[in-house]
């Protein structure tokens, strides 16, 4: 495999430093919470946080992974829709800078966006408005596109949409691709349960989720979903934080230690350990190599505000990581 699709929500990310969580409360944002909003309330936020320090980009979970790996110099593509907006014209901007080919639907709706809040403490508070990014289908998904790629990597917010995902994944399957899907968050988990053990049992190859994912997709400890999740996927790995990950495959349990670098925002890291890990993957490196790869560059992304990483960071993954390469 050498080419990965990503699909996912489009939404441009707009990452806000605050000075304290006095705003949070006068804008009725509970600190640490995801709150879907409508349009007018983004709309509202803008005034209050033209003063703070901000930085925006190309973003949702998927597009996150994507991007890395296209910094880490494998050929992808993402799918998703935008608005014919400010915001969705820098979306596709935004992916062909970073060298991803964008096939993106156009929408008569508003783009969506994500204002994150960064408080001091680096707790990350939402305001997401989906928009435009929520109408994706799996008619989008033809046949031809999918015979350019080798895997597709799905962020888990999808699974809301059952037809979407399933049509998504048997049609991967048909082409003969690879199937990765990342869980995405504890309370998605929580509400598609029995759709999402259907989806890992019968199609997913790769499956990631963090410590309360798999507690919710399992209801155990890391190391014991570990083996419930390695059941019916060829890989599967449980993010442990600054613990770094495990990862089971073929009846083998590797660990991976995290970098131990100081956490600024943690916005992307499971993001940007799965673009490292697939990138070890795409390369044949054996699933442990993967797995540090995947916690070098977590370990990076984590010391910026926002889930991109700059280009002097790049290079310093990539030195870390060349000698790994090397001696596998």
């Amino acid at each position: 495999m050498n080419r990965i699709l990503g699909i996912g929500n489009a939404l441009v990310d707009i990452m806000t430093r605050i000075d304290n969580d006095a705003f949070l409360e006068s804008v009725a944002l509970p600190k640490g919470s995801m709150q879907l909003v409508d349009h007018n309330f983004i709309e509202s936020l803008r005034p209050h946080i033209s003063g703070f320090k901000k930085s925006m980009s190309a973003g949702g979970s998927a597009a996150n992974t994507i991007n890395g790996l296209a910094h880490l110099g494998i050929k992808s593509g993402f799918i998703g829709v935008v608005g014919d907006d400010d915001e969705g014209h820098y979306f596709a901007d935004d992916m062909k800078k970073a060298g991803i080919v964008p096939h993106l639907f156009t929408s008569t709706h508003k783009s969506g966006v994500a204002v994150a809040f960064v408080s001091p403490d680096s707790e990350r508070t939402f305001a997401t408005f989906l928009g435009a990014a929520i109408e994706l289908n799996d008619a989008q998904l033809d046949d031809k596109l999918l015979e350019v790629y080798d895997l597709i990597y799905i962020e888990g917010y999808l699974v809301q949409n059952y037809d979407l995902i399933k049509n998504m994944m048997l049609k991967a399957k048909a082409k003969g691709l690879k199937i990765a899907l990342d869980l995405a968050s504890y309370n998605i988990v929580e509400a598609h349960l029995d759709f999402i053990k259907h989806l890992v049992e019968d199609y997913v190859d790769i499956v990631f989720a963090n410590e309360e994912e798999a507690k919710a997709y399992t209801g155990k400890t890391p190391r014991e979903a570990l083996d419930i999740l390695a059941e019916h996927t060829e890989i599967a790995i449980v993010k442990t934080g600054p613990k770094g990950s495990i990862i089971k495959h073929n009846n083998k349990v590797y660990y991976a230690q995290s970098l131990g670098r100081k956490c600024i925002d943690s916005t992307g890291a499971g993001d940007l350990y799965a673009a490292g890990f697939l990138y070890g993957l795409v390369n044949k490196l054996p699933v442990d190599v993967c797995g540090k790869i995947g916690s070098i560059v977590s370990g990076h992304v984590i010391e910026v505000i926002g889930s991109k990483i700059d280009t002097e960071k790049w290079v310093d993954i990539k030195k870390m990581i060349k000698p790994l390469i090397t001696n596998s």
